[in-house]
């Protein structure tokens, strides 16, 4: 099993009827091998897959490790978490 998989651990295991949960942005991050901070800001500009959690300037945010697995893989292409905001992964 490698690490990816264990951190995953049953986020991706189809036959369970539980949704999948919600990490932070330390475990996220980890999962990607990225500091917090720059998974952070990969969210606000809609790089990659999160939920917001409130409305104000300091918003808390979610991730779902299987969304972000996919994303940088290139299998999904994702619909941005926070309505109005500049468009994902443009190109230059």
């Amino acid at each position: 099993m490698s690490r990816h998989d264990s951190l995953l651990g049953s986020a991706t295991n189809d036959s369970s009827s539980q949704p999948e949960p919600f990490v932070d942005s330390a475990r996220a991050a980890e999962f990607l091998s990225i500091r917090p901070r720059r998974l952070l800001e990969l969210a606000r500009k809609n790089v990659l897959p999160a939920y917001p959690i409130g409305r104000g300037q300091r918003r808390v945010w979610r991730f779902r490790l299987s969304e972000l697995a996919a994303t940088v893989t290139g299998e999904v292409n994702f619909r941005p978490a926070v309505p109005g905001s500049r468009k994902a992964r443009s190109k230059r």
